[in-house]
């Protein structure tokens, strides 16, 4: 497969999986836009979540985290609790709203992932999802393992 073909092919499948996720996300009736998903995501998948810890995992821009943030608290799907270790700052938890957002949000990227997983074998899947994590973590590092090494083709 040439670089261009890996490239275009790479593409493509990211545009359908995010179809896959539009299309489901649809049909379940949920109201937010991604980014205010990808945030309860966190908030519901990190122990003790902080503000700090989101915008590190997504490479977000503060002031913009905060904004979800207050938008989430708004509409009642976040609470804040205080960090007894940290005056500063806050812990970060759904309410019962946002669990249910986040448990149809669930179902959405199953039935995504299973729709465009359909006819392959475990074994093709398990496969799929180690060279992607390498690719990922070429992507993050420079094309340098975790040992410092190039990576081979």
């Amino acid at each position: 497969m040439t670089e261009s073909s890996l490239s275009d092919t790479l593409h493509r499948l990211m545009h359908a999986y995010k179809r896959q996720l539009r299309a489901g996300i649809e049909t379940q009736q949920i109201s937010l836009p991604i980014t205010q998903l990808r945030v309860l995501k966190c908030i519901g998948r990190i122990p003790e979540c902080t503000a700090r810890s989101i915008a590190q995992r997504m490479n977000q821009d503060k002031g913009q985290l905060a904004r979800l943030l207050n938008e989430l608290t708004d509409v009642a799907l976040i609470d804040k609790m205080a960090n007894p270790q940290d005056r500063r700052s806050h812990f970060l938890v759904l309410t019962s709203a946002g669990k249910q957002i986040l448990a149809k949000l669930e179902v959405v990227e199953k039935q995504a992932a299973g729709q465009m997983t359909r006819g392959l074998s475990s074994k093709e899947i398990k496969t799929f999802i180690r060279i992607a994590a390498a690719m990922m973590e070429n992507s993050d590092d420079g094309g340098t393992s975790k040992r410092g090494t190039q990576r081979d083709g």
